[in-house]
């Protein structure tokens, strides 16, 4: 960039000499350096851009204000709420009615009437909840699955594949009639190595004791599904075994993510076609099952039990410490300060 140049003139004067006239020139013209390569470049890239997103409408009294999400506590109580005196009375002001349950079941069998729902083999579904808390109060439960045997089976939608390893003609044969898929000892491994038989086409794989060290070779192929004690797929009474995993009933209890002291599950007990008897003791063996991997606390682990039945909407509440014990004895809660929180068993 070409400047200004002026020219002035300066006189230097002395007594000992004559007057001295000098011409200069002045610039005054903006001095321009050279930036180092990619010094620009950098500087584009640091520039913020600023990203503009759609959101729905904002009322104008709270534009500009933080939003606070509140987290509702998800553990029932309606303790302070009062008894209802009333045949018809709205149901958020007073406490919920507590059924037995054969008379829940009784009363979802009239809702699915063919006069109504027209739906009398529909499931019955308990729904639990439970108190994730562990031994220690900043210490939580981890979400679990486990299987249950119910003592009375009925007709669901779903069809399993076990594969079963025994010694044994006898055994195989009463395997097979209590429900496995494939039962074989040696030559069903040979078949596995030779590829005619695919390990992941079963949903589960069970042992007998007497056999694991035959099942060695075959270890690096079935990784996580060798049968073991812990996964409760090794067991000396295999046929047993066989028809719980056959007929059980299979269920996660799920943690919830913002609230980590809440947990729940929703499994079938049974079918509205069947006597509420068998529906109720089918209730009682699944809450039993569910209480074995409480943690030994003082306090509540199943908090709440309602039973419903699609396609209806109504959930009728029952008291779960009919069939299992509401705590822990004081001595159990004192031999468990040195222990670790319990593991459930997974199917």
């Amino acid at each position: 960039m070409a400047g200004t140049i002026f020219r002035l003139l300066l006189t230097n004067t002395t007594s000992a000499h004559k007057n001295i006239t000098t011409i200069r020139s002045i610039n005054t013209g903006t001095v321009s350096y050279a930036a180092r390569k990619g010094t620009r470049a950098k500087a584009r890239a640091k520039k913020i851009q600023v990203e503009v997103t759609k959101v729905g409408f904002i009322p104008h009294n709270q534009r500009g204000r933080k939003v606070v999400k509140t987290v509702v506590n998800k553990h029932f109580s309606d303790e302070h709420k009062a008894i209802p005196i009333d045949d018809v009375y709205p149901m958020k002001y007073y406490k919920w009615v507590v059924y037995t349950a054969e008379d829940a079941v009784k009363a979802h069998q009239e809702t699915h009437h063919p006069t109504m729902f027209n739906a009398p083999d529909a499931f019955i579904f308990a729904k639990i909840e439970f108190n994730m808390t562990g031994i220690k109060q900043t210490r939580f439960m981890d979400s679990f699955t486990r299987l249950s045997l119910l003592p009375h089976p009925f007709p669901r939608e779903e069809e399993r594949t076990i594969l079963a390893f025994c010694k044994g003609a006898e055994l195989i044969k009463e395997l097979q009639d209590a429900g496995a898929t494939v039962a074989g000892g040696t030559d069903i491994v040979k078949k596995i190595q030779d590829g005619q038989i695919k390990l992941f086409e079963y949903d589960y794989v069970v042992a007998h004791p007497n056999i694991l060290t035959d099942l060695v070779p075959i270890r690096g192929l079935m990784k996580k599904r060798f049968p073991n004690v812990r996964s409760g797929t090794l067991d000396p009474n295999l046929k047993e075994l066989v028809k719980k995993f056959a007929g059980g009933i299979q269920y996660k209890v799920i943690k919830d993510e913002a609230q980590p002291s809440f947990g729940s599950v929703e499994v079938p007990v049974g079918r509205l076609n069947m006597e509420p008897k068998q529906v109720a003791e089918n209730i009682g063996k699944l809450l039993k099952d569910v209480q074995a991997v409480r943690p030994k606390r003082d306090g509540l682990f199943v908090t709440r039990c309602l039973l419903v039945s699609p396609p209806s909407t109504e959930q009728l509440m029952i008291d779960p410490f009919v069939f299992v014990d509401r705590t822990l004895s004081k001595e159990v809660q004192d031999d468990s300060d040195d222990e670790d929180e319990p593991v459930a068993a997974t199917a």
